[in-house]
């Protein structure tokens, strides 16, 4: 493992939210991981008979820090899309408190020379815009966290705005301006439902943050199963994150007409094992 690294992980056999009870910060999330622990059971109550796996993507992940365990933020961002591009996996970066997270995410892109999703907190408009030009050439999709906006501390340091209709509206357009797409990624309760009936996205996450903020109650994969087929009336494709690990969690999420899934903790874990190679170990295992 890296020196320049004291884990947070636990490294379990199975990372499925039982290890890490409430870390924050840490892996772990809020409601004694109740949501991170169904996120990755309720996978299993969902049929399985797609005919292909979804695209795999990295999540965006900052706080490596305050999270992961880095004891220098910076380096963590290139490792890690660098180990994923070579396991071939798409990109995606966050961004977080101070700017310097995404700042390095940006960085981390240009770096491995390769475009990936970019996903900015709910910020006033005006903030959005400028991170969205920050990230110009290298975003291949352009999104907004909303659900961000319930991480209590963030949201009073830095402002975080619960976003309408409008709001999110103003950024599609300029995304367009742009000619990338535009996500909302946080889809998670019945009013995210009707934000995505008055946007309509080019693409929309079902994601409840991991279990690390304070939402409904449940997983991501009973959301999905309840409201795919509606929701791909109003939006381009359909992501989903949470507690995916294995191929069987992949061909239900297929089945329901995801486009691409996005993994999180199991890629940290790996990173932090076995460097580049762990994650395309991980990979491997995920897909056999």
């Amino acid at each position: 493992m890296n020196s320049s690294v004291e884990a947070k992980c636990h490294f379990c056999d199975v990372c499925d939210g039982h290890g890490c009870l409430s870390e924050l910060p840490g892996m772990g999330g809020v409601y004694n991981n109740e949501n991170f622990i169904r996120n990755c059971a309720d996978w299993d109550l969902l049929s399985s008979d797609a005919a292909r796996i979804p695209a795999i993507r990295l999540a965006p992940i900052t706080g490596a820090s305050q999270n992961v365990g880095y004891l220098d933020e910076k380096p963590f961002y290139e490792e890690i899309l660098r180990a994923s591009v070579h396991a071939g996996i798409r990109l995606s970066i966050g961004d977080g408190y101070p700017d310097e997270k995404l700042k390095f995410g940006i960085a981390a892109l240009r770096a491995v020379g390769r475009k990936g999703a970019v996903f900015i907190k709910p910020y006033e408009n005006k903030s959005i815009l400028e991170r969205m030009e920050w990230a110009e050439g290298i975003a291949e999709c352009v999104g907004v966290d909303i659900d961000s906006y319930a991480i209590l501390t963030m949201r009073n340091l830095v402002n975080l705005q619960k976003k309408t209709s409008k709001d999110l509206l103003d950024l599609k357009s300029r995304a367009g301006r742009y000619g990338i797409p535009f996500a909302i990624k946080g889809i998670f309760r019945p009013e995210d439902i009707e934000l995505v009936k008055a946007v309509r996205p080019d693409v929309i996450v079902i994601s409840n943050h991991g279990g690390r903020v304070e939402t409904d109650r449940g997983s991501t994969a009973l959301f999905l199963s309840e409201h795919a087929r509606e929701l791909m009336s109003y939006a381009g494709e359909i992501w989903v994150d949470g507690g995916i690990r294995k191929k069987r969690d992949l061909l239900a999420a297929g089945s329901y007409g995801v486009a691409e899934v996005m993994v999180g903790r199991p890629f940290i874990s790996a990173l932090l094992q076995g460097g580049h190679e762990g994650i395309k170990n991980r990979l491997r295992e995920m897909l056999s």
